[in-house]
């Protein structure tokens, strides 16, 4: 007599495989969304940064944070597709506000971010259960900021 050798996999070594793997992206899904949410904070602070640089090489330029008609003179880039933060100024002769606002469509709409001339950075809001701080940009849920 032959015995008859299985093929494939028994319905409990599938129900076992699958709550593993159910486990383990419970575990980790959480952590790796905080950390692309992170990552975009960086970006928006970089951007941020970047218009100040800018603004301020205009005011060397011209003597003024306006262009002739009253506007920033450098004007904030629009959102790409891959950004997740929208960039707005508003501007007199000698004071703008860079803010940087998060996008609903990419997760962060409760975060805003301002810089001005003077360099003071500000967090304007974060979402519910984050610390937030009006002299710093808080770039963590326990209130680190940079």
């Amino acid at each position: 007599m032959s015995a008859r050798v299985p093929h494939g996999f028994s319905l409990i070594e599938l129900l076992t495989v699958a709550s593993i793997v159910a486990i383990l992206a419970a575990i980790a899904v959480p952590p790796y969304s905080a950390y692309v949410q992170r990552s975009r904070l960086v970006d928006a602070i970089a951007r941020l940064a970047d218009a100040r640089a800018r603004m301020e090489q205009y005011f060397l330029d011209r003597r003024a944070y306006t262009d002739d008609a009253g506007r920033c003179g450098v004007a904030p880039p629009s959102a790409g597709s891959a950004d997740a933060f929208a960039l707005s100024c508003v501007a007199t002769a000698s004071t703008y506000t860079y803010k940087a606002t998060g996008l609903a469509a990419k997760g962060m709409a409760a975060f805003a971010y301002t810089i001005d001339q003077s360099g003071l950075k500000a967090t304007v809001s974060v979402p519910s259960g984050w610390q937030g701080h009006a002299d710093c940009w808080t770039i963590r849920r326990d209130g680190l900021c940079v």
